[in-house]
């Protein structure tokens, strides 16, 4: 019941992005920070796709970007991204995604990543492995660090701390190893599970950009942690996911404990 939610629920949301999407009409606000964008198309994906949980479970906990928490005190909650990507989206540029993931006593147990502009749906179930447009996948089997491709993402306010997101990016790109920004956290993590990037990191993240995808990452063989290497939360905002065998080495270059090349 769950999962039959879960697809109905995104698939709302996706027909939402459709409808908005390349309008030139389309409204946009800001939130804290500069280029924060918020569209009328989040509210009208967020709505559809609440609608749809409420449908079929009303006593759920729900917590989404826009709409903030509804608290009840059910043990699933559902983590909501309706536009991952906002930015990308009010410019017409389609890589954005509908993310959900749901958590059950604190663990996650399904997660979906839908961008239905290049039709992509990533889904995972705990324990059952992850899989694109219902095709299994799995992470690369690059073991260098050196000979990868990353994907990174910048927060909208600059971090001036030690290894921060500038300096490590700068790290990589001095060494000549690709590493893309995308603008989607959710996709990031996704093209990590199909084997696309061997590596994502980012210093400041919220749950509804990683709840399906860190779930999706691990489901294809991959591991998501900290950027200390611990046990990974969506509800920390540093982390690093990775095919595995690289994860160690790029923690290590993440903190200039190790020189590349």
């Amino acid at each position: 019941m769950l999962k039959s939610t879960l697809l109905k629920a995104v698939e709302a949301g996706a027909g939402e992005l459709r409808r908005y999407f390349n309008n030139e009409d389309l409204k946009i606000s800001n939130k804290e920070g500069i280029n924060n964008w918020v569209t009328e198309a989040d509210h009208a994906a967020e709505k559809a796709i609440i609608d749809v949980i409420k449908a079929d479970h009303p006593d759920h906990f729900i917590l989404s970007e826009e709409a903030g928490e509804i608290v009840t005190g059910s043990e699933v909650k559902w983590i909501i991204d309706p536009i991952d990507g906002t930015i990308n989206f009010a410019s017409g540029i389609p890589i954005c995604a509908v993310s959900i993931g749901v958590e059950k006593n604190g663990e996650m147990i399904l997660g979906v990543v839908y961008n239905p502009f290049i039709n992509e749906l990533f889904f995972a179930e705990k324990g059952k492995g992850s899989f694109l447009n219902d095709k299994k996948i799995s992470v690369s089997k690059k073991t260098e660090v050196l000979h990868s491709c990353l994907v990174t993402g910048f927060p909208y306010t600059y971090l001036d701390m030690e290894n921060g997101p500038l300096q490590v990016f700068e790290r990589f790109v001095r060494k000549g190893i690709p590493v893309r920004r995308l603008g989607s956290a959710a996709i990031d993590l996704c093209w990590v599970a199909a084997g696309r990037f061997e590596g994502f990191f980012e210093h400041s993240l919220s749950p509804w950009d990683t709840a399906a995808g860190y779930l999706i990452v691990e489901e294809a063989g991959g591991r998501v942690t900290d950027m200390e290497g611990n046990k990974y939360s969506p509800y920390q905002k540093k982390l690093v996911a990775t095919n595995g065998l690289i994860h160690d080495e790029l923690i290590e270059v993440i903190h200039n404990r190790k020189q590349l090349g």
